[in-house]
């Protein structure tokens, strides 16, 4: 399951999510769901939205579950693969001014 996010870097919202999935119906259902959910939100918020809440949301059995836990993941991946991804931008922009200043 990965999960993608584009954010607006002003609001700091999520604008727009995709998925690519691969697995039972329950799993990519998890995955949809999660993107519609994310959208729309700002970061933070998307932290709080739990499997539990996709499974209900979803109907899903017992045998199931697992299917919301990755979708759960994917939304944190995407999150923490989004900030790694900024600071690592904006730290490669303040280097050289950094350098700079030492010389």
């Amino acid at each position: 399951m990965k999960l993608q996010i584009k954010v607006d870097e002003e609001t700091g919202k999520i604008t727009d999510a995709c998925f690519k999935t691969f697995g039972c119906g329950s799993a990519i259902a998890s995955s949809s769901v999660a993107t519609e959910w994310v959208k729309g939100k700002q970061m933070e918020e998307v932290l709080t939205i739990k499997n539990t809440e996709i499974a209900k949301h979803l109907s899903l059995p017992p045998v199931k579950l697992h299917c919301s836990m990755l979708a759960e993941d994917a939304i944190k991946a995407a999150v923490k693969d989004y900030e790694a991804k900024r600071a690592k931008q904006n730290g490669s922009a303040e280097a050289p001014l950094e350098k700079a200043a030492d010389a």
